[in-house]
Parts: structure tokens; sequence; C-alpha cells
């Protein structure tokens, strides 16, 4: 009778007790005179491509980058030029993309169009015409635990017999037209030579590895989001007018919309995800119902829904031309209808009907007001 009861406790204590959660550590950086770690990965050829195809290279170098990074964007010309440079030297450059992309919030996409999934690598070579493998390691993230990057980018150079010969940095200077990519190409001219590189490891800069494990924080804002409270205020023709004009100091999206409105309701989580983008830059959403104001409540609970936070107004009369007027008299009446607004009210983009996405949030990360780098 005792063994029972005790076992009826331990089977009580193991199926009541939480789950305990793994935790991982960083990998180490792969050490000088290691071996390259073999991959095989998919590129945006949509090829799979590993180590041994790259055996006739008497230098190997390997960059490990993202699309989403200001720092990483600043050294992208930099490492297509190096590429080049050296490409008639036998010198083979790739690189390789090791961001989880769930590990990487809306938050941290402030200085970006693209995030780092492999349809959006695909993306931003064509955008850049890169002339290096680009390849993807995002999911399992197997390559980079072997190699151990700190940040991106973060480079890697090789020599023909495949032994690490510097780990570090491309160059110091991290603003675009402030450097060369000379640490890298220092530490390549060394190995061609076949010198030991001086220094033989540097110190990298750039947004920290998104490890899959590492999703506290994403949870955490995600929850955040969800919280903030979403109000729906009345708006006049002078309170509209006012918000063309745009006093403010940031960069203004604005998009009318009506919960009656297919295009608009369908489109309406791309704006959120363009305002969590951006929000943190001198940027602000504005929306702008079209709903009669009786149906105030209808659009309210909408927006809850959505989790809209921004700024959210309904116009407060029923007479929609005064609105139309009040936006843009060129527009013809049908919604959705969205401007982007700089300050002073220079607007400089209009678009009656449903907006591209990637084609907003390229226009807005290249603002002079927002901009790709620090």
């Amino acid at each position: 009778m005792t063994r029972l009861v005790i076992c009826f406790a331990l089977l009580f204590l193991t199926t009541s007790l939480p789950a305990q959660e793994t935790h991982h550590d960083d990998p180490t950086t792969l050490a000088l005179g290691a071996a390259a770690p073999d991959f095989n990965l998919k590129g945006i050829d949509g090829k799979f491509h590993s180590l041994k195809e790259y055996s006739a290279a008497k230098a190997l170098v390997i960059v490990f980058n993202a699309n989403h990074c200001p720092t990483a964007q600043a050294y992208e010309d930099r490492i297509i030029n190096i590429t080049q440079d050296y490409k008639s030297k036998g010198v083979t450059l790739i690189v390789i993309s090791s961001n989880n992309p769930p590990a990487l919030n809306l938050a941290e996409l402030g200085y970006t169009e693209l995030g780092d999934t492999f349809e959006e690598m695909i993306v931003r070579a064509k955008d850049k015409a890169f002339n290096f493998p680009y390849l993807y390691d995002g999911d399992d993230q197997k390559v980079a635990l072997a190699y151990g990057p700190v940040a991106t980018p973060h480079a890697f150079v090789f020599d023909k017999d495949r032994r690490l010969q510097y780990a570090g940095r491309i160059d110091q200077h991290e603003k675009p037209g402030t450097g060369k990519g000379e640490d890298l190409r220092q530490a390549i001219d060394a190995v061609l030579a076949g010198r030991k590189p001086e220094p033989a490891n540097t110190k990298v800069f750039g947004c920290s590895m998104k490890w899959s494990w590492k999703n506290e924080y994403t949870q955490k804002l995600m929850a955040e989001w969800a919280a903030m409270p979403v109000t729906l205020n009345e708006i006049d023709v002078t309170g509209v007018q006012e918000l063309l004009k745009n006093k403010g100091d940031k960069l203004r999206l604005i998009n009318i919309w009506a919960t009656w409105c297919g295009p608009c309701t369908q489109e309406f989580p791309d704006f959120i995800t363009i305002d969590r983008m951006y929000r943190g830059r001198d940027f602000e959403f504005i929306a702008i119902s079209a709903d009669k104001i009786a149906s105030k409540e209808k659009a309210l609970k909408f927006l809850k829904l959505k989790q809209a936070a921004n700024a959210n107004f309904i116009f407060n009369k029923d007479n929609i031309y005064d609105l139309i007027e009040a936006v843009d008299p060129k527009w013809q009446g049908a919604l959705p209808y969205t401007v982007l607004v700089e300050p002073g009210g220079k607007i400089v983009y209009s678009q009656q009907g449903p907006i591209d996405p990637l084609k907003m949030k390229k226009l807005i990360v290249e603002n002079a007001l927002i901009g790709r780098y620090y």
C-alpha cells in the first residue's frame, strides 16, 4: 500500500511540474588554424552548395551576414567590390545568412524593408545585384553553430588547405563610403602570399545573431503590443487638413479605410506591420475611418481586433465628399486611399487602392528622414 502511494505521488509530481526549457549557450567562434566545417546549404539560385564545390579556390572567404541589419547593409557594396576585385586572383567569397526568421521581431526591422527569410534573400540579391553565392542557414543554423559568428557581418578567411587564417571584421568603418574593407583585404592578401594575417583576429560590430532559442524578447514584445490601448477619436475637416499639413518632425503615413471595404480590411494588417517596424524611428502611422459616425463602435472593434495601437480617427460627418476634398482634391473617392507625407506637408506618395507593402516599406526606409544606416 505504501509503495502504491509513493508511486502515485511520484506520478503526480512528474506530471504537474512545468516542463523545463532547454537553454543554449552561444557557440564558440571557430579557432584559428581549424579546418572549415562542411556545409550543404540552399542558395538563392535554388541549388545546394557544399564546401567541396569551392575546392579550387586559393582562398575561401565566408561572410555571415543578414538582410535586416543596418550594419550588414552598410557593408553590402564593400562585399560586392571585394568579390569582384579578388575573383581573378583565385579567391571565392560566399555569404551565409544564418539568422532564424521567427527569432527576428518587427521592432528589429526599422532599418530595412526585408527580413531574413530565404524568399527575402532572393529579393535583396536581385535589388543589389549580388555577385557572390548567397546561402541560407536560418532553419537549423547548423553552419552558424559550427563557425560561431558573433554578429553580422562576421568574416572568415581560409587558406588553400581550408584552415582558418582570419576571423573578424571587414573594416572598422561602419558608415558607407568611409571604408573599403581594409581589414578583410589585408587578410586575403596575406593568405594569398602564404603569410599569416596580422592581426588574425579582430572584434566585430553589428547586429547580434538571431538564434532560434533566443525568443523571449520577441514573445514579451508581442504581449506588450497586444496589451496596448486602441482608441478611435472623431475628426473633422479642419483636423484632417492639419494632419495633411504635417507640422511635426516625422514621416507620416495616412490610410483612409472603412469596415465595409474588403480591400481595406484585407490590407490593414500590412499597415500594422509597417507601424511596428518603423514606430521607433521618425515615423508615424495614422488611420482614418470613412465609416459613418453611427458605425464608430464597429470600427473600433475592428481596430482592437487588429491591435491597432496607432493614432486612429473616424470622420465625424456623413458627407464623405468633405473628407475626400480635405485629403486630396485629386482623389476620386475609391477606398482604400493612402498618402505618405513629409514634415511640412509634401506628399511623396499617394495611392487609390491597395498598396504594395514591400514598395511602401522601401519608400519609407529610403526616405531621408529614416534611412538604412545609423
